[in-house]
């Protein structure tokens, strides 16, 4: 069978299974972090300031892939690295003074960061097409819209998460099922498929951590799930990106 038409199909079995989910309302107590501790004058320091790692690895990224020679998914990583540096500042903002409101501005840059790496990925195993800059482009006007339709349904008091659920996880099911097909690289400079792995493993991680945030404190007592997550989702785009880095042959 084509691999686009896999992988169609399983975009489409997502968007089908949470359309018949029915809504998935943001939790009462979203906001209420583990770690509550201030430090010189920072609120949730160690949520706050746990988001420096994606500002430094963002810069990085962002000057790793200006110096390298341009190719087909090079606009992707550009967007991808810019993502990152949103992210740090949104979601500092948001820790800062969690709520809704701050909340759409830690929401937004992990959408644009979801919606580019899809897009470097295909680019680089399926086709130069979804590297454009038009492709590029509506891929992340679907992910700032995932967040729109989060934010209005808040507003009108039904919250649901599912557009955005579906933009934040159609990654970690299509990039491992392009990878068990055997998807390789187009050209030389392509992120190998360990580099994939990686990620999709620091990510789960991640995602564990935020889930666990109130255990993991009470049981360490230094840090929370919630910083924990931020570390490892930084440390997956750094694996990922240094990755690609080598695969590039670039000077270190």
């Amino acid at each position: 069978m084509n691999p686009r038409r896999i992988l169609a199909s399983l975009a489409a079995l997502l968007a089908l299974g949470l359309l018949l989910h029915g809504p998935i309302p943001q939790w009462a107590s979203y906001h209420h972090f583990a770690d509550q501790r201030g430090w010189l004058g920072i609120p949730h320091a160690a949520d706050v300031l746990s988001n420096l790692p994606f500002a430094l690895i963002g810069a990085w990224a962002l000057w790793s892939v200006r110096a390298q020679p341009r190719h087909d998914a090079s606009l992707a990583w550009h967007a991808f690295a810019l993502a990152l540096l949103a992210t740090a500042a949104g979601s500092a903002l948001y820790h800062w003074a969690p709520g809704n409101a701050s909340l759409a501005f830690d929401r937004l840059p992990i959408a644009w960061a979801c919606a580019a790496l899809l897009c470097a990925f295909f680019a680089e195993r399926l086709d130069a097409r979804c590297g454009s800059p038009a492709a590029l482009a509506a891929a992340l006007l679907a992910a700032s819209a995932s967040v729109l339709l989060w934010w209005l349904s808040e507003a009108a008091g039904r919250s649901d998460l599912r557009a955005y659920l579906f933009v934040q996880f159609l990654p970690m099911l299509l990039v491992p099922a392009a990878l068990l097909m055997r998807l390789r690289p187009r050209f030389a400079a392509a992120a190998p498929d360990m580099a994939w792995w990686g990620v999709l493993l620091g990510y789960t991680l991640a995602k564990g951590l935020e889930l666990a945030d109130h255990a993991v404190f009470d049981q360490l007592g230094l840090v929370s799930g919630h910083t924990l997550k931020h570390l490892a989702a930084a440390g997956a785009a750094l694996w990922l990106l240094a990755a690609r880095r080598i695969s590039c042959g670039s000077p270190r």
